[in-house]
């Protein structure tokens, strides 16, 4: 179908427009961003630095690590500019263009979380056989696997968006340029669209929750038939910053869900916690709440 769309570019209203509190809002978010970078990239830099953490739950870490560094980059200078220079205009090139790293890293978290859960899975349930299952050669195969299915996924997915007119309003009543503000401004949807969206939902929504709760449910199953205490402290140790990660990432996932369609400023709050607290959150779960990443840290210091 022929893009039929007759302007070149969207307008970015966030609900924060007030000249006044503009500065407010735009230091509140560059401190956010710094803070999050900062952490992150200490928690990589770490990781990097000490042979000890050369371990697959520390590429894993490590990778989410970047994934969080991403997630950030993507939305918030963008939106520090708009806040700074008063001009929400973003070109179509710039709105897909971030429409679709904004995708590749949301993609790459919602696996990585799966497979750090698969990896605890072993650690705890079939320890024996870790390092066979779960080698350095298998590690960056799922690493490279992971990335290059969330990159291919973000083009299926842009693309088809590119595809579908935009005969409303060019406005976005958002921060950032993402999937479900841009189907608003659309008057064509295509049949491929929604199979496409469906098999979306079922392959990085569904099947990651479920086999991770699976994972979890054997992993607790064998902790508690554990003898020791010592042993089993030591297990839930390993497995509770991961918890805590998915827990809070799922449950934000969760109440976007329950957002009434309506609610742009609910949506905006939403989207400004999903892309920039809890990326700054989870190095910071890491770093309290996983010994060897404490002591690494402390080492530096």
């Amino acid at each position: 179908m022929k893009n039929e769309s007759t302007v070149t570019f969207f307008c970015v209203l966030p609900f924060f427009t007030e000249t006044r509190s503009k500065p407010f809002v735009a230091a509140f978010f560059f401190l956010i961003y710094v803070v999050g970078v900062l952490i992150n990239s200490s928690i990589i830099t770490v990781i990097f630095l000490k042979v000890n953490l050369h371990k697959p739950m520390y590429l894993f870490i490590c990778n989410l690590s970047i994934v969080d560094i991403f997630y950030t980059s993507v939305t918030v200078p963008k939106l520090l500019h708009m806040l700074l220079s008063g001009n929400h205009v973003v070109s179509f090139p710039q709105c897909y263009t971030q429409l679709y790293f904004f995708l590749v890293v949301a993609a790459s978290e919602e696996t990585l979380l799966f497979v750090m859960a698969y990896d605890r899975y072993v650690a705890i349930c079939n320890p024996l056989h870790y390092h066979r299952i779960l080698c350095w050669r298998n590690c960056i195969l799922i690493t490279v696997g992971i990335w290059s299915l969330a990159i291919f996924n973000s083009f299926l997915l842009v693309t088809l968006i590119l595809f579908m007119s935009s005969c409303h309003s060019n406005v976005i009543h958002q921060f950032f340029c993402d999937a479900k503000s841009l189907t608003k401004t659309t008057c064509t949807t295509t049949q491929m669209f929604f199979v496409f969206m469906s098999l979306e939902i079922l392959i990085f929504a569904f099947i990651p929750i479920m086999c991770t709760i699976i994972s979890y449910v054997k992993i607790f199953s064998v902790i508690f038939k554990m003898k020791s205490i010592e042993s089993q402290k030591k297990a839930f140790s390993t497995c509770s910053s991961h918890v805590t990660v998915i827990t809070i990432y799922y449950g934000a996932g969760l109440v976007s869900y329950l957002i009434p369609p309506y609610s742009e400023v609910l949506d905006t709050i939403f989207n400004i916690v999903y892309t920039t607290l809890i990326p700054m959150i989870n190095p910071v779960v890491y770093s309290l709440q996983n010994s060897g990443i404490q002591s690494a840290l402390l080492g530096l210091v």
